[in-house]
């Protein structure tokens, strides 16, 4: 720049179909032609290597058929690319496309291919590798050129219909996003929308569950005798500050748990476990609809690929696909590495959570039995601020694996990170669920004989009112923390980012202010897209698989993605650079990943009912302990005596120092959950049998459950009839063409 003017220079090749004088007539009209836009900072002018680079690799681009124009502010020099249409109707030649019925010319040739068809395949030339071994990404790694990215062009439509905070209850422009975004990035809000819709029938039964609590808040008898225990003492549940606890204590805690831990929690999960089910089903259902009406019913990605190749270059030579057992081999013990490693950090959470109940207890005597609440609590915000950290370790990992194994192409390497990464957030994000679920509390050993850690700390017990407790601030914590912070800071880093850049003093020139909004925007690559699915599948996650133990997961999800889904808007067309458009015609690996999950859950939940819940026990001492087992009575609480006969007795001169135990010299017994004899706290013949009854109501549950998915399944075909037929109508008229026009069948 030269006493402040803009420096402007154009290079094309000699047939390119553009002229000097269109782009000169109006800045405004010429902006929207250029397909892309390249940016290197002027310091780099200064170094000759760099500056070869750059000039190989815009000559390179000019050998296949590119244009370019220069343009320079202060601070970056910006590169305008546009294609040839004549690279276009290759790949038209190529591929059978709508584009192929427009009329000849090259006006007509220009406007009839979708902007998102030009940017893709310009990008797929861009970043081909050069006869220099240059790619566009390795470029921009090596700093010669800063940043490339499409242009954001004719977005206002979605701004207005889309991506605003008042169109949060209206229906997406599917269509539109399509055409701006790509079908990629179209199905994904497709299917959050979907899965938005399919979450009111399920957070309504949520509710339902949890309000029914709300209805025996004050009748359950279970409460009513936890309430009314004065004279029920409970063992001492800490070394530092130990101290006999009546059982009405936890009064209020009781009847908390009664409101998800009631009858309704297990019909619940047997209706999340369908519900889930019928959710793929349906939207295989819609997927199919969609894809019907774009016309890529019939549409081969691999295909796709090679076009693209040949596209770029005649040369192309097709890579076969390969595999190797060594690699494989390498890559799955690898990933058992990485596994047990995360399950290690499981384990150091234990620990933390040891550490802070004995340093709570210590520290904080006030805090009485709230000790175990204010723990879990810190163990929710520990797990939480590790899983944002093994979010970015797992992402290194599970790419490292994925470029060990040479997949063949983009969207294969694309499919085996997906699987790579999800496993490994899956152990990030559920294993201390796993830990409170099925270990918290029952490798304790009893009063006068407890496990301690190192042999100092004892280990910790689940709250007074059960595990279920537990595991419900577990879930709710975490839950929240993600849709709330992750929500916020998602939006909020790009939003402040982006307004920092903006501050910056914009040029007067039409064309050249185009181009620098584009740049100051947020920078976006491969993954942006990838994230945000997967952050939808962690919360399908814990929407399903722990569901039993926190039926407002759904509630919370719904309303999450309401916001998600214009946050996503929002990000995608105001604040971060436009993405690159992909074909797909469904969302690939992540149905896997749905279906996973949905087997997953129907496991977890049962369990969760068989060895978490107190459903089990409460079953069996109704119909073999209690009053009822000879027959209701009308008069009668079927589960009147059940606390008493759920707390095992233990003598507190067996203690080795009950001297130091406060308030030891009045009490000569306590108790403490669990079904053990008087005498060693062994197991009782009740406990076994209660094991017993627990073992078989998981398998007659997930027997039951997967069995309704299955039929469910079966019952719901994956595509309607309607699109199948419009299918048969399409091959059919085609043949039929092709039978009635001798001159085409000879052709």
């Amino acid at each position: 720049m030269l006493g402040g003017e803009t420096l402007e220079i154009l290079v094309g090749t000699e047939g390119d179909s553009l002229p000097l004088m269109d782009i000169n007539a109006s800045e405004t009209e010429a902006s929207e032609l250029w397909d892309y836009v390249l940016v290197a900072d002027r310091c780099t002018q200064r170094n000759p290597r760099q500056v070869q680079r750059r000039q190989q690799f815009l000559e390179e681009l000019e050998r296949k058929g590119f244009c370019y124009k220069v343009r320079e502010d202060q601070e970056k020099v910006f590169f305008g690319i546009r294609a040839d249409n004549g690279i276009f109707d290759r790949y038209c030649r190529l591929l059978v496309q709508p584009e192929d019925t427009a009329p000849r010319g090259e006006l007509a040739r220009l406007t009839s291919i979708p902007a998102t068809t030009r940017i893709r395949i310009v990008n797929f030339v861009l970043n081909s590798k050069t006869a220099a071994g240059d790619r566009l990404q390795d470029l921009v790694k090596d700093g010669v050129f800063e940043a490339g990215f499409p242009l954001h062009k004719g977005e206002e439509d979605l701004k207005k219909k889309w991506a605003r905070w008042r169109t949060m209850f209206q229906e997406q422009p599917v269509g539109d996003i399509r055409n701006y975004f790509g079908e990629k990035v179209a199905l994904y809000f497709a299917w959050l929308g979907w899965y938005t819709y399919m979450l009111v029938p399920a957070a309504l039964v949520g509710l339902v569950v949890f309000l029914s609590g709300f209805a025996h808040f004050e009748a359950s008898q279970i409460s009513r005798e936890i309430c009314a225990a004065h004279d029920i003492y409970i063992c001492p549940r800490s070394d530092h500050n130990p101290t006999y606890h009546r059982l009405s204590e936890t009064c209020a805690f009781a009847k908390l748990t009664h409101l998800f831990d009631n009858e309704g929690t297990v019909l619940f999960a047997i209706f999340m476990a369908l519900w889930a089910t019928v959710f793929l089903e349906l939207w295989k259902r819609e997927r199919a609809c969609v894809v019907l009406q774009w016309d890529l019913y019939g549409w081969d990605e691999d295909e796709e690929d090679m076009a693209l190749g040949l596209t770029d270059s005649p040369d192309y030579q097709l890579r076969l696909h390969q595999h190797s057992y060594l690699r494989s081999a390498v890559v799955f013990l690898l990933s058992l590495l990485m596994i047990c490693f995360m399950i290690g950090m499981a384990h150091l959470l234990v620990v933390s959570r040891v550490v802070a109940s004995a340093l709570f207890s210590s520290a904080l005597p006030f805090l009485g039995e709230r000790v175990t609440t204010a723990v879990v609590v810190t163990g929710a915000l520990v797990h939480y601020v590790s899983i944002l950290i093994m979010t970015k370790i797992n992402k290194c990992v599970a790419l490292k694996l994925c470029d060990f194994e040479k997949p063949r192409t983009f969207s294969e390497r694309e499919r085996t990170f997906t699987l790579r990464f999800f496993i490994l957030q899956f152990f990030a994000h559920f294993s201390s669920l796993i830990y409170i679920a099925f270990i918290l509390g029952r490798i304790n050993g009893h009063p006068g004989k407890s496990v301690r850690l190192a042999g100092l700390w004892k280990l910790e017990e689940c709250h007074l009112s059960g595990c279920m407790m537990d595991l419900f601030v577990q879930m709710a914590t975490i839950m929240g923390l993600k849709q709330t912070l992750s929500n916020c800071m998602e939006y909020l880093r790009p939003w402040l980012a982006h307004k920092c850049r903006s501050m910056r003093a914009m040029s007067q020139d039409p064309e050249l202010r185009h181009w620098q909004h584009n740049y100051r925007l947020n920078p976006v690559n491969t993954f942006s897209l990838f994230d945000e699915f997967m952050e939808m599948m962690i919360q399908y996650g814990f929407t399903t698989i722990f569901v039993a133990a926190f039926p407002l997961a759904p509630l919370l999800a719904l309303f999450s993605n309401l916001v998600e889904i214009r946050l996503d808007a929002i990000k995608m067309v105001r604040l971060q650079r436009r993405l690159v458009p992909r074909k797909a015609k469904d969302i690939g690996t992540w149905l896997q990943v749905l279906e996973i999950i949905g087997v997953l859950a129907v496991i977890a939940n049962g369990m969760v009912i068989a060895f978490t819940s107190e459903f089990i026990p409460r079953v069996v001492y109704k119909y073999r302990y209690g009053p009822c087992r000879q027959g209701a009575h009308p008069a009668v609480d079927c589960l009147t005596g059940y606390v008493n006969h759920s707390l095992s007795v233990f003598y507190t001169k067996d203690f080795q120092d009950p001297v130091k135990i406060e308030g030891s010299e009045n009490v000569t017994e306590c108790r403490y959950r669990d079904y053990g004899t008087t005498q060693n706290s062994s197991f009782t013949e009740q406990s076994w049998f209660l094991l017993a009854i627990r073992l078989a109501f998981l398998i007659l549950f997930e027997h039951v459950a997967l069995c309704i998915k299955l039929i469910a399944a079966w019952f719901v075909p994956d595509v309607p009839q309607s699109v199948k037929n419009e299918v048969l109508k399409k091959k059919y008229q085609r043949l039929w063409l092709k039978s009635s026009s001798p001159k085409s069948t000879d052709v």
